[in-house]
């Protein structure tokens, strides 16, 4: 029996070494996978920082840029508002032009007639100016023949 248990003592110390030479071998191997994840974070980090230093320069530009938009806008609402001032003015420049037409038309509708009368006085005038002189004319021609023994 002590053969039997030299035998078994021995195949333990021999599982033993094989059970130690293999799982010395996985912790080598899992050695080298952390070492290459560590070598991985690293560069990871290194390229996040990299991402994050771009991104906290992009955010101030953009910051500054809308800075400038902003101010472009507030001076483009003063531009705006003279333009829109100036049209407040051309409008009521049309309204007073308009309402002098409409004023002229009235006026000029309401003395259209008394218009009409002074034309129609003036042409009864030029006919009697002209009869006068054709009278006058007449006359003198007549006398003139008589003066000179005509009929």
């Amino acid at each position: 029996m002590e053969i039997i248990i030299s035998i078994s003592v021995a195949i333990i110390a021999v599982a033993f070494v094989v059970l130690v030479y293999f799982l010395s071998r996985a912790l080598k191997s899992l050695q080298i996978t952390l070492d290459n994840v560590a070598v991985t974070l690293g560069s990871l980090e290194k390229q996040l920082d990299g991402v994050t230093r771009e991104t906290t320069d992009l955010l101030h530009k953009t910051n500054q840029l809308a800075e400038d938009v902003q101010k472009k806008s507030d001076s483009l609402n003063h531009v705006f508002s003279a333009v829109q001032d100036f049209g407040q003015s051309v409008q009521k420049v049309n309204q007073s032009v308009r309402k002098v037409t409409d004023q002229i038309t009235v006026e000029t509708e309401r003395q259209s007639k008394q218009i009409s009368q002074a034309v129609q006085w003036g042409n009864a005038a030029l006919n009697l100016w002209e009869k006068y002189k054709l009278k006058k004319s007449n006359v003198e021609t007549a006398t003139n023949q008589y003066s000179r023994g005509g009929v």
